[in-house]
């Protein structure tokens, strides 16, 4: 293959844009639906089965923990793929993280359980799941350079969009699936409640599905070549042998600023995901003490931390409704930003967020008509979800655009992930402990998510626009005269 000419503009890229478009959209819906395949587990099956401590908010807090595991390994993962991204190219390296993602993700629907082998299962739940972390950490950022830096111009956002929208897509195939594998269970108790088989076997099938979305991503990132801003890279001789202590030393601000940047978009990520799942299908007070007295057992009220009560599968469904809205304001992002900046949109929807974080006791305290307390927490959803595409789809844009092409992988992939740390790591955990200390209320759980979204306005005002940053001219070759 020939490399391409060292005038081409990046306005003809290459590769042909439906080829960017779908090699940045699948991988990334393969790399979410795998996580959010553990999001819902985590919720639904792996307190009983790998956690069973006894009690239910010590196995949900036990389950959520390994959850955040990963997010410790995603900056490891952001590190070592974001080296050899910005070393050897963008390509192999994005195969590589897919493939880890998946094989990583089947491997967990083929794990015993406490039951099998004690503790031995959590501990390897806990081994695969930072697989899956680590993998991930070095997939969104190659995903968003293949978008950004294939992208005609004026259209850099838009297309960052693309690898953006695997999220959405993601959660309602990997839900879809849990659904769909729910609903073809025998159901003693009624088709909304969990099947002993779901239970014994059926949590399994979504995890070994991601091997034919992986096989698929796969035939698609084979067929990629080097963007035409990498391939400038290479022949300035830009490119360095340790891009880490590059972007240590000559973007330190820019690796801070992006990693509050995308603060509360994580945190209010997780917390629509699950966080809302497990106080969605939490029984409230009074169907707790009505299920206590069916079944003979004692209740302790002053101990119970209660929920809305809804069924798994009704509430599911609320929440693809809702993130169906994600999708849809994911994709008009893009087009806002490309027009009037990634930093002024933004700033105007972390203040929405701010100020949606005071609301959850509005929409989210059950109701004594349940019509009513469906149609609020379905406003919540369809609100925070929405909340989440405005500031999710420009990230795929401007936390790429903090950097120069040759450390661009390795600082765009740190920012997301060790924001994932600060953000999404502890998020759950914090939600359920805050939501306990309410006494079941949510209200404590949206001003931890207003203090995060006050974090990321001050990093966006301290920030500069990126919008008209210069891929072509902002390759790095600055400091290859110094060095």
């Amino acid at each position: 293959m020939s490399a391409p000419s060292a005038t081409s503009a990046p306005s003809a890229p290459a590769n042909p844009r439906s080829r960017v478009i779908l090699a940045s959209l699948v991988g990334t819906t393969i790399a979410f639906y795998d996580f959010y395949a553990y999001a819902t587990a985590a919720v639904l099956v792996f307190p009983a089965l790998f956690f069973p401590t006894g009690d239910d908010t010590t196995a949900l807090l036990s389950s959520f923990a390994v959850f955040g595991a990963a997010m410790v390994a995603r900056p490891i993962g952001a590190v070592i793929f974001g080296h050899f991204g910005d070393r050897f190219g963008r390509k192999a390296t994005l195969v590589a993280s897919l493939l880890t993602m998946g094989i990583a993700t089947f491997l967990i629907g083929c794990l015993p359980t406490y039951q099998n082998i004690g503790w031995w299962a959590a501990l390897l739940l806990l081994f695969l799941r930072l697989a899956q972390g680590f993998a991930l950490g070095g997939e969104w950022s190659g995903a968003a350079l293949v978008a950004t830096e294939n992208a005609p111009a004026g259209k850099r956002a838009w297309y960052g969009t693309f690898p953006q929208l695997g999220a959405p897509i993601g959660f309602i195939i990997a839900n879809g699936v849990f659904l769909i594998i729910n609903f073809a269970l025998p159901h003693p108790d009624g088709t909304a409640q969990r099947s002993v088989e779901f239970l014994s076997w059926g949590w399994r099938v979504p995890f070994w599905f991601s091997a034919v979305m992986v096989i698929i991503g796969l035939w698609v990132r084979l067929k990629l070549v080097e963007s035409d801003t990498f391939v400038k890279a290479e022949q300035r001789g830009v490119i360095r042998k340790f891009p880490l202590g590059e972007v240590l030393r000559r973007n330190w601000w820019q690796l801070i600023l992006g990693t509050f940047i995308m603060l509360a978009t994580y945190v209010l990520f997780y917390l629509m995901t699950s966080f809302t799942l497990s106080y969605g299908t939490k029984a409230t007070l009074t169907g707790a003490e009505a299920a206590a007295e069916a079944a003979g057992t004692p209740f302790d009220a002053s101990t119970y931390v209660p929920g809305l009560g809804f069924a798994y599968t009704d509430f599911v469904i609320m929440q693809i409704i809702g993130v169906v809205f994600f999708g849809i304001f994911t994709l008009l992002s893009g087009p806002i930003a490309d027009r009037i900046g990634r930093r002024k949109l933004l700033i105007g929807v972390t203040a929405a967020i701010i100020l949606f974080g005071f609301t959850f006791n509005l929409f989210l305290l059950p109701h004594t008509d349940p019509a009513v307390t469906q149609v609020l927490s379905q406003a919540f959803l369809i609100l925070g979800f929405l909340l989440m595409g405005a500031t999710f789809g420009p990230m795929g844009a401007i936390l790429p655009e903090l950097f120069p092409t040759n450390v661009r992988y390795t600082g765009s992939a740190i920012s997301y992930n060790v924001s994932s740390i600060l953000g999404a790591a502890v998020a759950p955990i914090i939600a359920v402990a805050l939501w306990a200390a309410a006494g079941g209320e949510p209200w404590l759980v949206g001003i931890y998510l207003s203090g995060a979204g006050v974090l990321t306005l001050i990093a966006l005002i301290l920030s500069k626009e990126t919008r008209d940053v210069d891929y072509t001219g902002d390759l790095g070759a600055e400091v290859s005269a110094e060095l």
